[in-house]
């Protein structure tokens, strides 16, 4: 964990309040902690930083860490060559996250990708902002973008077909900063930060992805500052009980608070319609990416991510 985190950071245990993280016997090595443990005052809780990773999540301090398909093997191959595929010259490969960092401006201050899974998107962030966090409940994503951005490099072995898989290795272009950023383990639904910190968000394919999403969203309002922000959303919407009860969804009903569309009631949450998240945001652009993860060579998946760009006293 980057030393430069250490004065953002607050218990999410405490949440709403905001209780500062105490550090202890901390080892650090040219800014990066390696290991040591963040400590709340107030109810006791120790945040342990391990091989550089930040554990900062209260849902694995409350339940220990459960394993969940984000820690496999075969997962982390699918997200790496999903985030970085055009780094390795796949003609397979979309250019999702380019054009997702196109929509977003140059901005003083911080940035954060909540959700940031193997980090593609944090690393184009850092080319954006002063100093950039990449947040994920997955170990091995963290794990894997840490990686990453130590060394600017990581093998994934891809799956051919079967048990068959080929060796590759995806290296970080020269030229994308790396002194800015930092990777840590959290959860989107109680982020482990003051609020009013940052000034660029982004949250991608995330919020059908939580068993909570409007708590995903205060969360992220509740960080964001209150003036010159600005915000990417951008997600597919494809609701699901196994991830959230359906009067928790934030659309694809046809009854209840946010019967309707997803993007409609998006737009009216962020927009203040509803006197709920304040300052409003300005929806300033609209539109699609198509995003895609690769199984093996012969199987993908394509998603349309329809995405908002908002602004908030730009």
């Amino acid at each position: 964990m980057k030393t430069f985190l250490l004065d953002l950071l607050i218990c999410p245990a405490c949440l709403p309040d905001e209780r500062p993280l105490q550090p202890d016997a901390l080892q650090i090595q040219q800014e990066d902690i390696i290991s040591g443990q963040l400590t709340c005052k107030t109810c006791s809780r120790n945040y342990p930083i391990r091989e550089g990773v930040a554990f900062l999540s209260v849902a694995n301090q409350v339940q220990g860490f459960i394993p969940s398909k984000y820690e496999t093997a075969s997962v982390l191959s699918s997200y790496l060559w999903s985030h970085f595929g055009d780094l390795l010259k796949d003609p397979a490969a979309s250019d999702a996250y380019h054009q997702w960092a196109a929509l977003l401006n140059s901005k003083n201050g911080l940035g954060i990708d909540i959700g940031a899974a193997v980090g593609r998107f944090s690393f184009e962030l850092a080319r954006k902002c002063d100093q950039v966090i990449g947040v994920d409940n997955s170990y091995a994503f963290v794990k894997a973008a840490r990686n990453l951005l130590l060394t600017g490099k990581i093998k994934v072995n891809l799956a051919i077909e079967g048990v068959l898989t080929r060796e590759e290795t995806i290296t970080l272009p020269k030229q994308w900063p790396t002194k800015n950023i930092d990777f840590i383990v959290g959860d989107a639904l109680a982020l482990p930060f003051r609020q009013d910190s940052f000034a660029t968000l982004a949250s991608l394919n995330l919020i059908d992805k939580v068993p909570k999403p409007l708590q995903h969203l205060t969360e992220l309002n509740r960080i964001a500052r209150d003036d010159k922000a600005q915000l990417l959303f951008s997600d597919p919407f494809s609701w699901s009980t196994e991830v959230a009860a359906e009067e928790d969804w934030l659309g694809g009903t046809s009854k209840g608070r946010h019967a309707g569309r997803g993007m409609d009631n998006l737009i009216t949450l962020l927009q203040d319609h509803g006197n709920f998240l304040k300052p409003a945001w300005e929806i300033n652009q609209q539109g699609q990416v198509w995003w895609k993860i690769r199984t093996h060579c012969n199987h993908f998946e394509l998603i349309r991510s329809c995405y908002i760009k908002a602004d908030r006293n730009p």
